[in-house]
């Protein structure tokens, strides 16, 4: 039998209702076939104040063991490194996760405010990811945190979390299958590739057939804001509910799993010089791709051009 505690930090329980609106495995489904026993989810479980209370203390005094700890939502370290903004019958959450941490065989941060912070970075409310702060390591628990596997926090990024990567870090963790991890400690499972690979619109971004509206077939990268070719994800592999993505539905990818989220631009424009943004993928020559969307704009085909004006 496999333990998992799962606690909320500071963020919405977007990820929560993520997990529990996958249809690929109900959650009770899930949790039985891995044989994952829930110790704790502040939205399930259903157990009195005090029986929660003693199972805390038995799992800190490693009475009962703790195989998975999932941490929801960013730390809450304000105000002036106290953690009272967030607390637990009375005390700074953050002392609560900081100590489950250190008893956790893995430490999961689910969904981009765990991971790097999310929104609340450079608020008062002193929000940090686990492991990271944006994209400076360190975070909460610091550089050289390792659970007592001797892996690193593992960063599930979205805002949302895809509830197919949720769960299928939970199937390679309870059946003993390493997870490699990318410079962020996202999986690369699932973050080797760019949300752009997938997409349905590339034909359109590779002859630079632009949009400046919603709802279009057009590319969204070079007006709309889409973050697709910048930032890793699965969101155009997996699909959300078996069926569509933010770009498949004419709204241009936000980059949610990056660790930059939210980014100080508006999502829904693309800060450019002379057409080309400013933000180029890893790898580019702004020069070069000047001259290259321009020749592949003149020899787009005439059936991309003349699309339909919407979806």
């Amino acid at each position: 039998m496999t333990t998992l505690y799962w606690v909320q930090g500071g963020g919405c329980g977007g990820d929560t209702y993520s997990l529990l609106s996958s249809d690929f495995l109900d959650v009770n489904a899930l949790f039985n076939t891995l044989d994952l026993e829930l110790l704790w989810h502040p939205s399930i479980s259903n157990i009195s104040h005090t029986a929660h209370q003693k199972m805390l203390e038995s799992i800190i005094s490693e009475k009962i063991k703790l195989d998975i700890l999932m941490v929801e939502g960013s730390i809450i370290c304000g105000p002036a490194g106290t953690g009272m903004f967030d607390t637990k019958d009375g005390r700074a959450k953050k002392d609560l996760i900081h100590m489950l941490a250190h008893k956790a065989k893995f430490v999961i941060a689910v969904g981009t405010c765990a991971s790097f912070g999310g929104f609340g970075t450079e608020h008062a409310i002193e929000a940090t990811g686990l492991q990271f702060l944006r994209r400076e390591k360190g975070g909460f628990l610091g550089n050289d945190f390792t659970a007592k596997s001797g892996m690193p926090v593992i960063n599930l990024a979205g805002c949302p979390c895809h509830h197919d990567v949720i769960a299928g870090a939970l199937m390679a963790i309870a059946g003993d299958t390493d997870l490699e991890l990318d410079n962020f400690n996202r999986p690369l499972e699932w973050y080797s590739t760019m949300v752009h690979q997938g997409c349905t619109r590339n034909e359109y971004h590779e002859y630079r057939i632009e949009e400046s509206d919603f709802g279009e077939m057009g590319c969204l990268f070079f007006h709309m804001g889409c973050a697709g070719p910048l930032v890793p994800g699965p969101c155009n592999k997996l699909l959300w509910n078996r069926h569509s993505s933010k770009p498949r539905a004419g709204v241009p990818c936000f980059g949610c799993t990056d660790p930059d989220f939210p980014r100080a631009t508006p999502f829904f424009h693309t800060p450019n010089i002379e057409g080309i943004p400013l933000e180029l993928p890893r790898g580019v020559n702004r020069a070069h791709y000047m001259v290259y969307k321009g020749m592949a704009a003149e020899a787009a085909p005439l059936r991309l051009k003349k699309r339909s004006s919407k979806v």
